[in-house]
């Protein structure tokens, strides 16, 4: 049997948005343990050009989200505005409660079909596939593996386990 579409997106990206909502929740207890400021962690950049750990986690289930384009829907919207690790977790949770949502004969078959993305002003065009496997997942892999070191650095007790989401 072929991967399909749905196969190669939505269920991993699952797996993997759990594994960052485990990771989040280990650093909440973290950090309330320890009384430490959670606002120090959300603004907190490996390097000053790069994005702050809230926003590696909100680009995250951005690119997850996106999936809705395969379906040939928009992507739900969502206020980039958390200021909490309650607020970032809620956000990975709606992130798979819409993913939840597709199925597999909105995504299926969509190789080929023309995804447009609009960036700048900038219009750039994929087929499915291209847009999937070139562009969504590894952005979403480097978002999910930055917050992941990220939350390592800061002295949050989580591994690759963790990462990789329960089975």
């Amino acid at each position: 049997m072929a991967l399909s579409m749905y196969q190669a997106s939505v269920p991993v990206y699952i797996k993997l948005l759990n594994g960052l909502a485990g990771c989040l929740k280990k650093a909440a207890v973290h950090y309330a343990e320890n009384k430490y400021d959670e606002a120090s962690l959300l603004s907190y950049r490996l390097y000053p050009d790069m994005f702050t750990f809230a926003k590696q986690v909100q680009e995250a289930t951005n690119h997850a989200r996106n999936t809705a384009r395969l379906a040939g829907q928009e992507p739900p919207k969502v206020e980039e505005n958390e200021k909490s690790l309650a607020e970032l977790i809620a956000r990975v949770e709606q992130t798979v409660a819409f993913l939840n949502t597709l199925k597999p004969g909105q995504i299926d078959g969509s190789e080929e079909k023309t995804i447009t993305i609009t960036r700048r002003d900038v219009a750039v065009n994929y087929s499915g596939l291209q847009f999937l496997l070139n562009r969504s997942m590894p952005n979403f892999n480097f978002h999910s593996a930055t917050a992941y070191v990220i939350l390592r650095h800061n002295g949050v007790a989580v591994g690759k386990r963790d990462y990789l989401g329960p089975n």
